[in-house]
């Protein structure tokens, strides 16, 4: 006790934080790798995470100087008027501490086109990305598969129009099986799923990354995280965003 009232008394209360932080996901991320090996522990590919508001304020520091990842994909915004309430602080630090940042969107079908376009743009700014933008689609807002790509693809086209270059696009396997198989020719795709294999999608297309779990630890984020890697011969060449 007399130690630790000594230690407070000279170390600033967030410096004090900080640490009891480090050894805090220390022990549970030592804990994650024993009992099952986390890939990036165990192979060569080019590793990266995607972050918004739910992990909170991550300790940036930390995943620049301790962790195995060399990109990050934060969320900017969702449908036509929400803002991920972290991104101006996340691309701030992503890109201080070291990392190639890219910004997405989540697409809402419903949601007016050039509405959404407007919300993204004003986020994601051309001169801050080291990536090209990914548009994050999970559903089809209740809309037919034919009526759900209308409404997609002239957004894409938006996207692509505004920035010069096509988005990455991610998606679930499943959801690309049953509402956009063979329909994003040209499209580097990301693919969740969750499994110990790398995806295979109906129609065979290749796909550039895979986000193998929604479940991943690092130093500096107290709680789960998703973590992608590359497949074959992508790399972030492939996704790197060109300024003209």
């Amino acid at each position: 006790m007399y130690f630790c009232s000594q230690f407070c008394k000279f170390m600033p209360m967030k410096r004090i934080f900080f640490a009891i932080f480090l050894l805090f996901s220390a022990v549970v991320g030592g804990r994650c790798q024993t009992s099952d090996a986390l890939c990036e522990d165990t192979c060569s590919h080019i590793h990266g995470i995607d972050l918004s508001h739910y992990q909170g304020n991550v300790f940036w520091e930390t995943i620049g100087e301790h962790s195995k990842m060399a990109y990050v994909y934060l969320k900017a915004t969702e449908g036509g008027d929400r803002i991920d309430d972290k991104f101006e602080r996340n691309i701030r630090l992503a890109h201080r501490h070291g990392l190639k940042v890219g910004s997405y969107h989540f697409y809402r079908p419903r949601s007016d086109q050039e509405r959404q376009l407007l919300n993204f743009t004003t986020q994601c700014h051309a001169e801050e990305q080291d990536l090209v933008p990914m548009i994050d689609i999970e559903t089809t807002g209740g809309l037919s598969t034919d009526e759900f790509c209308d409404s997609l693809f002239r957004f894409l086209d938006l996207v692509e129009e505004y920035y010069d270059q096509r988005p990455l696009i991610y998606t679930y396997r499943n959801f690309y099986n049953k509402h956009l198989l063979g329909k994003l020719e040209g499209y580097r795709l990301m693919i969740a799923m969750y499994t110990e294999e790398e995806p295979v999608l109906a129609d065979g297309r290749d796909i550039a990354m895979w986000q193998y779990t929604g479940k991943g630890r690092i130093i500096g984020v107290s709680g789960f995280v998703d973590k992608s890697r590359f497949i074959g011969e992508y790399r972030l060449r492939d996704i790197r965003f060109v300024h003209k």
